[in-house]
């Protein structure tokens, strides 16, 4: 499908790729990964034709067709329909010389273009069109409304579905998951997935990575290297070559200080001199081996306020919403030191509507919000970027939150953002997202808050960055509230979700999987409703939707197989937890064994040793019988479930 040879790439005078050759094969989805400014977007520029090769080429089979995602788009009058229907050119095309031969009166033509219509399956255009829309989280009503009307963020999503209306053999997206909210990126997926042509995506997505990716190729030291399977299988080879050229690099740098010794005790004696120069040449002829450079330029934390307020923040009977629309109602919540909550729900339940009730931004219409005495917010969201000042510095930002601070502390703490030497001094106008979005979370690292509000905080974040806002978060000792489409994020910073949805916040007994299967039952349900009343079924008689179940029925199923699928979740978390420590007990157990075989331990001076061993095996015998036990009990119960799930 996609063959690139013996190609070299350079932008601004800074090689990107050097002869470097990549076979991707037709139907692979292939995530394309590295380090900023690595060469990513540069590749998608160099394969729509954008950006010319220093040498080599990259071609794909004649007549392929091409699609990918604009970044920006303009304000246009036109509806978001028309602007996604847009993208099927082929389909535009034909309407445009259908009104010619209509204007023309050319009846053969006209009954041609009408034959290459129906074979376009132009009578289903706008309901794909619509379909897109509704998937990436637009609302029916938002379909007629003109793009202009759209904020960036929802025009970027436009330019998504664009892309994906366009008939293709190959797609190339460019952060596709960037302004999308969990839900849009559930959907997502599965759209890609069931793709037939080639894709090429870019992702600083984990999970998205792992759901979507056939293939990796990342962009390694100006070279490309091609992973089979997705991300996480890529981390695990990776993680293995990298242990290897670790390995051989030791092993070389050993050779290389043993003949620089030999050099070194003989170039000066005549007899030796002739070996001690081939010597010299054999280190000149070595190709040296890099070492593995894998550390993250990134390390940083969210220091905690010196005085924490017990409880942080509570709401009573709070109704929130805008101006006389309420949204929610209701809410009753208490935040806690130590508390780490994950919001959950449908795009334009309430989720941002909250966040800004928690700050005290105006939202809350009514109920009371109470404020602990000590409570310090720290508040990200994409949002703040644009409130960032543009001609000041990182160096800048944090200096005027505290202008008594250290030029040297100010430093180090931005060094922990990779923000070094006169980057940290540069105004931050010419930044990247990503960059403005560091400077951000350093503001907000740098006043020490014990209450974090972060909404999409991984946007525009690339790997790396990413994964050190996660250890941040995790070593973090005051609250969280956070909303995001980054799934490995949540799983690994948040311990509680809340459900957001039909204007409540509620406790969410489930986990991710489980929010996953109730979207796509909720989807169901709103997809099959018109069908019902397209069909006339909307009369006093009850609906059938199976046989003797009624549209009730079905509805009060639903509900009561969610409450078992909720109540089974915690029981499979335990399951797998249970499981997870027998593995990590029978390993011990064996390692016990194998130590307890040494000889040496049977002797006088071994006593002391083989007397601990053995009380550590007693022990972990135990810990195994008594999690066994527990594993045995748990096990009855999911079985239980699962049953009542599938009767």
């Amino acid at each position: 499908m996609l063959t690139i040879t013996d190609l070299s790439l350079q932008r601004g005078g800074v090689w990107l790729l050097e002869s470097v050759s990549l076979t991707v094969q037709p139907g692979q989805r292939v995530a394309i990964v590295g380090a900023n400014g690595a060469g990513k977007s540069s590749l998608f520029q160099l394969l729509l034709g954008q950006l010319a090769p220093e040498q080599g080429a990259a071609s794909l089979p004649g007549g392929c067709r091409i699609a990918h995602m604009a970044q920006e788009v303009e304000a246009s009058g036109r509806s978001a329909r028309d602007f996604v229907l847009d993208g099927d050119l082929d389909l535009r095309r034909l309407e445009r010389e259908l009104a010619t031969a209509e204007a023309a009166r050319d009846d053969h033509a006209i009954a041609r273009i009408h034959g290459e219509l129906d074979v376009h399956e132009a009578w289903s255009a706008a309901r794909r069109a619509e379909a897109l829309i509704r998937g990436l989280g637009f609302s029916d009503e938002d379909a007629d409304r003109p793009v202009s009307a759209f904020s960036g963020g929802w025009r970027i999503r436009l330019n998504l579905a664009q892309a994906l209306m366009r008939p293709s053999d190959l797609l190339l997206l460019d952060e596709p998951t960037n302004h999308l909210d969990l839900d849009a990126c559930l959907w997502l997926e599965n759209w890609l997935r069931r793709y037939q042509g080639t894709l090429l995506f870019i992702s600083h997505d984990r999970d998205f990575m792992d759901r979507v990716a056939t293939h990796v190729v990342h962009f390694d030291r100006r070279k490309l290297e091609l992973y089979t399977g997705n991300y996480s299988a890529f981390e695990g080879q990776r993680s293995e070559r990298l242990a290897q050229q670790q390995a051989g690099f030791e092993r070389q740098q050993a050779r290389i200080a043993e003949i620089q010794r030999f050099i070194d005790r003989f170039k000066a004696q005549a007899t030796k001199a002739r070996q001690a120069q081939s010597r010299v040449k054999a280190l000149e002829r070595m190709e040296r081996i890099a070492p593995a450079h894998i550390d993250s330029p990134f390390s940083f934390e969210f220091p905690v306020a010196e005085k924490v307020s017990n409880p942080l923040l509570g709401i009573r009977n709070g109704q929130a919403g805008h101006g006389n629309t309420t949204i929610l109602d209701g809410i009753n919540l208490t935040l806690l030191p130590g508390s780490r909550i994950g919001l959950l729900g449908p795009n334009g339940a309430g989720k941002s509507t909250l966040m800004d009730a928690l700050r005290g931004e105006g939202t809350l219409l009514s109920g009371e919000r109470t404020c602990g005495e000590h409570l310090a917010i720290g508040y990200f969201a994409q949002h703040q970027l644009e409130s960032l000042d543009l001609d000041a510095s990182p160096f800048l930002h944090l200096q005027r939150l505290a202008p008594k601070a250290s030029e040297q502390s100010i430093r180090n703490f931005l060094g922990g953002f990779d923000f070094h030497g006169d980057e940290a001094l540069s105004p931050i106008r010419s930044f990247s997202g990503g960059e403005k979005a560091r400077v951000a979370l350093a503001v907000i690292a740098w006043q020490k808050p014990n209450l974090l509000l972060l909404d999409e905080p991984t946007n525009h974040l690339d790997l790396e960055m990413r994964q050190a806002l996660t250890m941040a978060l995790q070593n973090f000792e005051g609250a969280i509230v956070v909303v995001s489409h980054d799934r490995h994020l949540l799983r690994n910073t948040v311990d509680e979700f809340w459900l957001v949805n039909d204007g409540r916040v509620v406790e969410y007994q489930g986990d991710l999987e489980d929010y996953e299967r109730w979207l796509a039952d909720r989807r169901k349900d709103e997809a099959e409703a018109p069908k019902r009343s397209q069909s006339g079924q909307q009369d006093p008689v009850e609906p059938m939707v199976g046989a003797g179940e009624t549209a009730d029925d079905r509805k009060a199923r639903k509900r009561a197989e969610a409450a078992l699928r909720q109540k089974l979740s915690p029981y499979r978390k335990q399951q797998v937890s249970l499981e997870k420590e027998m593995d990590r007990l029978t390993q011990r157990l064996l390692a016990l064994e194998e130590e307890m075989a040494d000889p040496g331990l049977y002797e006088e001076s071994g006593k002391v040793r083989m007397k601990a061993l053995l009380g550590e095996q007693a022990a972990a015998k135990a810990r195994l019988e008594e999690v066994e036990a527990q594993w045995l009990e748990i096990s009855e119960a999911v079985e239980s479930l699962e049953a009542e799930l599938a009767d």
